[in-house]
């Protein structure tokens, strides 16, 4: 049969196609009973229609699924095939069940290398997603187990199998399809001779799966990030700095944004209110102004309703010294905070800033995040360490005088949103300050990079601004296409780490919470 003469169809089981499946069961499964009687399909159907599916060619039927829901703390356990059949042979479904349970996939022999039998698993698991359903499950046949039965245990073969170094029909299929073996089953089925009685226990699961119970503290799956791409120019005062924040934040809440984004150092324009003769003193100088800003962008995160990256800034510590640090400003009134760790040498030279300790996955209403100001997305550790916590979306708040520096934040930072499948924002500054020392020249083009595969842009951009541009830059973040890309993306670099040959972990002094950076 060519290809060119298919005429492929998939779609739910009718009770009238009874005759063609009993036809397509009894091939089949002749070694183990044939079809199920009508009455059988016929429940099945009409207690669950959404889970029994089939494949026509110009109206034959070539390929079948039958489905149930179970609960998934009952099988996932050891169980036997019969513990899913009740009285008369009627096949036992859980309308409330949290799982599917694939009991039949069946393609006719005819059929067989048109790979119908994935197109049916796929639907399953599209099935289990629109659900919101927690996994699959299946208790899979190993046919092939009875020509090896005198040499291998079960454990052996199914190791062999998965290793490829064995083919069996069915258990070789359903690990190609992202199914893992949890457990072995013994008196599976006990009139399957080929299998030896026994069946492996498989498992699907849907990572986008979310507990009913979780609704309260549900999070936003599709967030949108509205970064400000920011002009430094001469104040008169501090009031006209938090004027032009406001103004901003009033339009990027405007548009239903979860965050607003600030840069790194934004309100430095203010040292140019005291003597500049003296960098150090005017750095501190800046510092005096902190707890204000905090304070009033605090305040409008609550009232525009958006958490706001409040760039970073300079903050005098308890113990007299100066660390440079981003604050995360909710908007339920909390506020957070994220030093910056490596400190540039024009920093160190001439403001004399310290390096802070501390490293921290915040939680959000609109996904877990992570903020490395400027220097510190060059090193890859600290993004690695927030993404072993899960972190979706990596804030990068950066000052960078030329392009070439601008590169190194911006190529470092796209790695860092590949290496660690998360999204990462960058946002700086643009403008030139001549009257300021060390504001002499601004580069910036703010943008906002995802992980490499087909779920995203081709050239893993999701948005950009124009260089060197006063201007607002907005994109929308899905992240359950992070879910998949970690799990079933074409390259999945978080699971595939060799973590029996290298680790990566934060000493012990660097977890302190209390300290001060």
């Amino acid at each position: 049969m060519s290809k060119e003469a298919l005429h492929l169809n998939i779609r739910n089981l009718e009770s009238g196609d009874y005759p063609q499946l009993k036809a397509l069961m009894d091939a089949v499964y002749e070694d183990i009973g044939g079809a199920w009687s009508k009455l059988t399909i016929d429940r099945l159907i009409g207690e669950f229609p959404d889970g029994q599916l089939a494949i026509e060619d110009d109206g034959r039927l070539v390929g079948m699924a039958l489905t149930v829901r179970v609960d998934y703390d009952v099988f996932s356990n050891p169980h036997k095939y019969d513990d899913l059949i009740g009285h008369r042979d009627i096949i036992l479904n859980a309308p409330q069940g949290d799982t599917l349970y694939g009991l039949d996939v069946l393609i006719h022999p005819d059929y067989r290398g048109y790979r119908l039998g994935r197109r049916l698993y796929e639907a399953r698991k599209d099935l289990c997603r629109s659900l919101n359903l927690r996994a699959i499950l299946a208790g899979g046949r190993i046919p092939g187990y009875h020509r090896y039965a005198d040499e291998l245990s079960p454990t052996e073969y199914i190791d062999k199998v998965s290793r490829k170094e064995i083919h069996d029909p069915i258990l070789s299929f359903q690990l190609a399809n992202d199914f893992l073996v949890k457990r072995l089953l013994r008196k599976y089925l006990p009139e399957d001779e080929h299998s030896m009685g026994y069946a492996t226990l498989l498992e699907w699961n849907n990572i986008l799966f979310e507990p009913a119970e979780s609704v309260l503290a549900w999070r936003k799956q599709e967030v949108r990030v509205g970064a400000v791409q920011w002009q430094m120019r001469e104040f008169a005062s501090v009031e006209q700095v938090l004027q032009q924040v406001e103004f901003y934040v009033d339009a990027i809440s405007d548009y239903q944004s979860d965050f607003a984004v600030l840069p790194e150092l934004f309100n430095t324009p203010l040292m140019g209110l005291t003597d500049q003769s003296d960098q150090v003193q005017a750095i501190r100088f800046l510092a005096g102004f902190t707890a204000r800003f905090k304070e009033e962008i605090s305040r409008m995160a609550v009232s525009y309703n958006i958490n706001i990256i409040a760039g970073s800034m300079i903050e005098q510590g308890e113990d007299g010294r100066l660390y440079n640090v981003a604050y995360l400003c909710r908007r339920d009134g909390s506020i957070d905070r994220q030093p910056k760790l490596h400190i540039t040498p024009q920093e160190r030279r001439d403001w004399v800033i310290e390096g802070g300790d501390s490293l921290t996955v915040f939680d959000t209403d609109a996904g877990r995040i992570g903020i490395l100001i400027c220097y510190d997305v060059e090193f890859p550790e600290l993004a690695r360490l927030l993404a072993e916590q899960e972190m979706d979306i990596l804030f990068v708040p950066f000052w960078t005088d030329t392009k070439n520096s601008y590169l190194r934040v911006r190529h470092c930072a796209q790695a860092r949103a590949i290496e660690n499948e998360c999204y990462v924002v960058v946002c700086g500054s643009v403008g030139n300050v001549p009257s300021i020392e060390n504001l002499d020249v601004q580069y910036a083009q703010s943008s906002v990079f995802s992980p490499s595969d087909f779920a995203f842009p081709h050239d893993a951009v999701m948005s950009e601004t124009t260089p060197n541009t006063e201007m607002l830059m907005f994109s929308d973040l899905d992240l359950r296409r992070l879910k998949v890309v970690r799990s079933e993306g074409s390259v999945t670099n978080l699971k595939d780490r060799r973590k029996d040959l290298f680790d990566l972990r934060l000493r012990d002094w660097s977890l302190k919470s209390g300290g001060q950076g």
